[in-house]
């Protein structure tokens, strides 16, 4: 029950950050930068190919886990404080 519970509650988070992210996507005050490095993390996602091909073993799934975050972490980075606190009050 403790593993359903804290994948229920990660499942819940990432829920909210997704929000937070595409709210604060459409604000006009979010720079140009951070909109595409988040652009480019969700469209890496969803991309057919990946830098590090997934038929190599454990190295073709961890890009995924690293560059996305990456360009995730770095976007938010970017992005001043007070849109994001903005948007996370608004949620």
């Amino acid at each position: 029950m403790k593993i359903f519970n804290k994948l229920k509650n990660i499942s819940k988070i990432i829920k909210q950050e997704v929000s937070l992210y595409r709210k604060v996507l459409k604000d006009p005050r979010t720079p140009l930068i951070p909109k595409i490095l988040l652009f480019l993390a969700v469209g890496y996602l969803f991309l057919p190919f990946d830098l590090v091909p997934d038929f190599i073993p454990v190295f073709g799934q961890i890009d995924d886990i690293i560059i996305v975050p990456l360009l995730v972490y770095i976007a938010v980075k970017l992005i001043p404080n007070e849109i994001i606190d903005e948007h996370r009050n608004l949620l």
